[in-house]
């Protein structure tokens, strides 16, 4: 299990920070890794009004079978770190959808199209969606400016 120190150390923050009761801390570090692999159409629902089988459900779309499966062996590896027990891994030789069960949060990790075929999206849209910050993603949003620069002198 090769761990990578500096999602270790962000890993931790997300975990440590007190605004994030568990399992919702869980759900929200798994969030990070898959916003800093470059997952796509990042989600976290809220699934405990209507499941008993999990509290949070976080879902996240690769570009490619390898992004899908190192992004849920990073999740795998930092959960472990923080004491969870990977209850099922399922998916991970085809990797169309990946699936981590914590007993108390659930990770999918879908591959390109997989996840309109299976659209949990609507399944789950009756569940609030936890807002995930800014700053978990990779590099920083750019500003788009509706203002025309300035071109004197450029010619």
């Amino acid at each position: 299990m090769a761990v990578n120190e500096y999602v270790k150390g962000e890993v931790d923050k997300v975990v440590g920070n007190k605004n994030y009761e568990f399992p919702l801390n869980h759900a929200m570090a798994s969030a990070w890794i898959l916003a800093n692999y470059k997952g796509d159409n990042l989600k976290i629902f809220d699934m405990r009004k209507s499941t008993s089988l999990c509290d949070y459900s976080v879902i996240a779309t690769a570009q490619n079978a390898t992004q899908c499966r190192a992004m849920a062996d990073e999740v795998t590896n930092n959960l472990k770190l923080h004491n969870a027990k990977i209850v099922s891994f399922e998916g991970y030789e085809s990797a169309d959808w990946i699936l981590i069960d914590t007993g108390d949060i659930f990770v999918h990790v879908f591959n390109g199209p997989s996840r309109d075929v299976y659209d949990l999206d609507l399944i789950y849209m009756k569940n609030a969606q936890v807002k995930i910050p800014e700053e978990f993603y990779f590099g920083k949003p750019t500003q788009v400016t509706t203002e025309k620069p300035d071109l004197k002198g450029y010619f």
